[in-house]
Order: C-alpha cells, then structure tokens, then sequence
C-alpha cells in the first residue's frame, strides 16, 4: 500500500474507534447523574464498599491504618456551565473506558497486516490481554488508590478554622488522572513486548536498571498518591510486580526473535 492508502486505512480505524466511544458517551450521558453520584463520586461516600473491605483487611492482619477516617467532603461549582460541561467530560471519559477494547482491537486490526505469520502467532490474544491489563488497572486506582487519595486529602487541615470545599472540577481531574493514568500504566507489560520484538530493549537491559527503575517507580508512587508510606507501597507493589512480569515477557520476546533470526539464517 502507498503511504497515502495507509493514512486513508487509519482514518477510518480512527472513525470507527471514536464512533464506538461516542456511542457509549451518549449512553452514559443519558444516565449522568446516577453515573456520576454513584461512580465518579463513590469513592467520596463514606459507604463505599472499599472502606469496608480495607478495614476488614487490616483487621485480619492487625493493624488498623487500613481503617480510613470519616469523609468530611464538601462540594461546590464554581462555574455557571461548569455542571453542565462536567457531563459531557465525564462521559466521555467513562465512554472511552467503556470502549477501550474495541478503540484497542482498531489500533490492533491496523498495525496487523504488517506483522509476520510467526509474530502474529506470538501475538495472539494481545487485545485480550490489553484490555484485562487496562481493566486492572483502572479497578485498582477506583477501588485502592482513590479511597486513600480522597480521604487524606479531605481530612488534611491546617487549622481546624479551615473547611475542605473541594471544587467539582478538581475532584474530577483528580480521578480521572488516578483511573486513567494506572490503567496505561498497567499497559506496560504489552509495551516491553513490542519494544523487546524490535530490539529497542533486552531483558538484560531491564535487569541493569532494574534500581534506577526501582526508584522511578517510588518518585511515580509519590507523585499520585497521597504523601504516605502506606500508600506509596501500594502503588509501588504492584508497579513493581509488573516490572518484573515486563523482564519475564521481554526475555521470551527476544529468545522469540533470535530463534527466527536463526531460522532465516539457514
């Protein structure tokens, strides 16, 4: 195919990708306030069903600093449209969530035709994979990170003479940039992959630098979580599991690629 036939082949994967997440946008637009009360705004209820499940943990293993305080949160929109435009922002935000593995199995159905028989073969189940990946990830920030998040910051004070009334809009960043940004980071595995396909990195690489990511993976812990050991440990575990998944997957990646350099050799 010629360059411009290539451009014309991802403009209509791009079209039917956002086609998807619009679809799905509409429908959670349609039910935004149920959507958003009990969604986006869940981890800001003192009943929500991580609070309990945290403190039962920390229970069974006898410590209570799994136990969160009482949410003293308040609210208020500052901007005539702001509720207004806030719907539209978090719907399409939860629809492009919605939609990932389709948007994913898009990006995946262009990039396919270049690929061999052998490697299509060693990439078989990738959409699956990424998607669960994702999934993961943005369950592990709403049900994990957020709790621990909301509830530091809404009962951090300086001065008792001072309320917490948080803004709408930055209450969304905020979990927009937690649910999001864990669910790419948790796509890191299927990058190490493709990376490791194309020689970009090795296993022995990862290894090498395996303290320098170490201390990366805690300055990333730090920066989104609240400023406390507990919960910049369980950002960092899991980060770091994944590191050493990536190690695992680029090792196979790389025994993949020279046994087929081999065989075309001969």
């Amino acid at each position: 195919m010629a360059f411009t036939d290539h451009i014309e082949e991802l403009r209509w994967h791009l079209i039917r990708g956002i086609s998807v997440i619009a679809i799905a946008s509409i429908f959670v637009f349609f039910n935004i306030e149920w959507v958003f009360t009990y969604i986006i705004l869940g981890p800001a209820r003192a009943d929500f069903v991580s609070y309990g499940w945290l403190c039962s943990v920390g229970n069974m293993i006898g410590t209570d600093a799994l136990c969160l305080g009482d949410l003293q949160l308040m609210f208020q929109n500052t901007e005539l449209s702001g509720q207004f435009m806030m719907s539209f922002s978090s719907s399409f935000m939860i629809g492009f969530i919605i939609s990932f593995p389709y948007v994913f199995w898009e990006f995946w159905r262009f990039i396919k035709p270049a690929l061999t028989q052998n490697e299509l073969q060693y990439a078989r189940g990738i959409v699956f994979w990424s998607s669960l990946l994702f999934f993961m990830g943005v369950a592990f920030a709403y049900f994990i990170i957020a709790p621990f998040t909301i509830n530091f910051f809404a009962n951090y004070q300086l001065s008792p003479q001072f309320k917490n009334i948080i803004t709408i809009v930055n209450y969304y960043d905020t979990m927009s940039d937690l649910v999001l940004g864990m669910g790419l980071v948790f796509e890191l595995p299927v990058l190490v992959f493709f990376l490791s396909k194309i020689g970009l990195i090795t296993p022995a690489l990862m290894r090498e630098k395996r303290k320098y990511a170490f201390i990366i993976i805690l300055i990333l812990s730090a920066i989104i979580t609240p400023p406390d050991w507990l919960s910049i440990w369980i950002v960092t575990i899991p980060l770091v599991i994944l590191y050493e998944a990536g190690i695992a997957i680029s090792e196979r990646a790389v025994k993949e690629r020279k046994r087929k350099e081999l065989l075309n050799r001969y």
